[in-house]
C-alpha cells in the first residue's frame, strides 16, 4: 500500500524531516494494521504490539540523531575555543600557545606562529616542536599539571636562548565542570645570555691584551721618575712610546666595547633602510690621509645610483672602515687598493650587494685564512702591534656582517694580495625612502 509524500507535505512540512517521514511510516503502518484487524487476519492485541515495535524503529533513530545534534551544538560554543579566549592570547606579546590535556593546539598567537611556522590548530604540539627539552617539559605538565619551565637553544634563523613556561590554565569543561589547559609561554633570553658572555669575554680579553701596554707604561714611568728623570732626550723618546701605547690601550678598549654592543643585538636584524655608497665614499675620504701617510692609491668603483640595504649606518661605517684600513696597512707594498660595489644573484639565488676591499700586498698564507676572524688572531703578532692593529678588527667585521644577515669572503694567494668582501641582501625600495 503506497502513501503519497507529497499529498501530505503541507501538514508535515514544518517537521524535521526525519520526524516527518516517521509520521508518515507509523500512519501508514496504522492503515494496515487496522485493515488486518477488520478482516479477521490479525488480534487487535498481537496488533498494538505490532504497532509499538514499528512505532520504536521509527522514533528510535530520529532521538538519537536528536541528542547528537544538541551534543554537537554544545561543543560549538565550547567556553575555551571561544573568541574571547583566541583574543586573549592573540594579545599576548611574547609567542603562547593554548593545549588542551592531550596537548593539541587550540590557539596560538602571530608570535608563537612566527617561532614555530609548524604549529597547527587542532594538531599535536609535539610534532611541531622538536626540541627535546620542549617535549620533555610538556609531557610532565601534562601528566602533573604542575607548572614547568625549560630553557633551549633555538639555532633557526640565528642562535636564540629561549625560556619555555608551561602553566596549567583552569577551564570550565562542556558540562559544567572543569578542567586543566595548558598555556605555553616563550620569552627570548638572548639578551641577558649575550650580557652574561660578553662580561666574561670582555674580563678574559681586556685583561690579556690590557697588560703588555700596561707593563710598557709602568716600566716607563718608573724609568722617568728615576735614571732618567733628567734626560731630556730619553724622556721625549719615552713619552712618545707611552702616547703610542696608550692610544692602542683605547682603542682596544673601543674595539671591545663595539664588538660587545654588536654581539648584544646580533639576533636583531638592522631594519633601517640606508644607502651604502655614501658610507664607503665617506670612510674612503677619512682614510686618505693614512694612505699618502703608506704611499698606497686607494681605488674606488661605486655605482651613480643609490644602492639599498637594510643596515646600520653607525656599525656599517665600522665595518668598511676596517676592511679599508687593513688594507691599506697591510697590503701597502702593493701601493693600490680598490674598493668596489657590484650586484649579483646569492647561491639562494637573491639578490645581494657585494663591497670588495683588494689589496695587492704580500698576501695571506693558506693555513691562516680560516682562523682570521677569530678574537685576538694575528698571522704575525709583531707586525699586528707594530701597525696599532688589536687583533678585533675582522671579528667586528665578520659579527656586523652576520648582524646584517650578509657573508663575508676571504680570498688571498700568497705574494698576490687578498681580497675581502662583504656580501649583504640587497632591499628593494625607492631613492626617496633612504635614510
Amino acid at each position: 500500500m503506497a502513501i503519497d509524500d507529497s499529498s501530505s507535505s503541507s501538514f508535515f512540512s514544518p517537521w524535521p524531516d526525519r520526524l516527518r517521514h516517521s509520521a508518515i511510516i507509523l500512519i501508514a503502518a496504522g492503515m494496515a494494521l487496522a485493515a488486518l484487524v477488520t478482516f479477521g487476519e490479525l488480534s487487535p492485541l498481537r496488533a498494538v504490539a505490532v504497532f509499538i515495535c514499528i512505532a520504536a524503529a521509527a522514533l528510535v533513530p530520529w532521538r538519537l540523531h536528536n541528542v547528537s545534534a544538541s551534543r554537537e551544538d554544545v561543543r560549538g560554543v565550547n567556553p575555551v575555543e571561544s573568541a574571547a579566549v583566541s583574543a586573549i592570547v592573540a594579545g599576548m606579546p611574547d609567542p603562547a600557545v593554548l593545549l588542551d590535556r592531550a596537548g593539541r593546539v587550540i590557539h596560538l598567537n602571530a608570535a608563537a606562529a612566527q617561532l614555530a611556522p609548524a604549529l597547527r590548530r587542532n594538531e599535536l604540539a609535539q610534532f611541531a616542536l622538536r626540541s627535546p627539552e620542549i617535549i620533555t617539559a610538556l609531557r610532565e605538565a601534562i601528566a602533573t599539571t604542575e607548572t614547568r619551565r625549560a630553557t633551549y637553544l633555538d639555532h633557526v634563523p640565528v642562535d636564540r636562548w629561549m625560556e619555555l613556561i608551561i602553566t596549567p590554565v583552569p577551564v570550565p569543561t562542556l558540562f559544567g565542570g572543569a578542567d586543566k589547559c595548558m598555556l605555553m609561554t616563550f620569552h627570548d633570553q638572548t639578551p641577558l645570555r649575550r650580557v652574561e658572555e660578553m662580561r666574561a669575554d670582555f674580563v678574559a680579553n681586556a685583561s690579556h691584551e690590557l697588560r703588555t701596554p700596561l707593563a710598557a707604561l709602568s716600566g716607563f714611568i718608573d724609568t722617568l721618575q728615576g735614571p732618567a728623570k733628567d734626560d731630556v732626550k730619553a724622556r721625549e723618546r719615552f713619552l712618545g712610546i707611552m702616547h703610542t701605547q696608550a692610544t692602542r690601550m683605547a682603542r682596544l678598549i673601543d674595539d671591545l666595547l663595539s664588538l660587545s654592543r654588536v654581539e648584544l643585538s646580533a639576533h636583531v636584524r638592522p631594519d633601517t633602510l640606508v644607502d651604502i655608497v655614501p658610507i664607503i665614499r665617506q670612510v674612503a675620504d677619512g682614510l686618505e690621509p693614512l694612505a699618502g701617510e703608506r704611499q698606497v692609491e686607494i681605488d674606488i668603483d661605486l655605482p651613480e645610483t643609490p644602492v639599498a640595504i637594510a643596515g646600520d649606518r653607525e656599525e656599517l661605517l665600522r665595518l668598511f672602515e676596517n676592511l679599508i684600513e687593513n688594507a691599506l696597512k697591510y697590503g701597502a707594498s702593493g701601493g693600490k687598493v680598490i674598493v668596489s660595489l657590484s650586484q649579483a644573484m646569492s647561491g639562494e639565488n637573491s639578490p645581494e650587494v657585494r663591497v670588495m676591499v683588494r689589496d695587492f700586498g704580500p698576501g695571506i698564507a693558506p693555513e691562516h685564512l680560516p682562523r682570521l676572524t677569530e678574537r685576538f688572531y694575528r698571522v704575525d703578532v709583531g707586525d699586528s702591534r707594530a701597525q696599532g692593529g688589536t687583533g678585533l678588527g675582522l671579528s667586528l667585521v665578520k659579527h656586523i656582517v652576520n648582524r646584517h644577515r650578509g657573508r663575508l669572503l676571504i680570498e688571498s694567494v700568497p705574494k698576490n694580495g687578498a681580497t675581502f668582501t662583504a656580501c649583504f641582501p640587497q632591499a628593494k625600495t625607492s631613492a626617496s625612502a633612504l635614510s
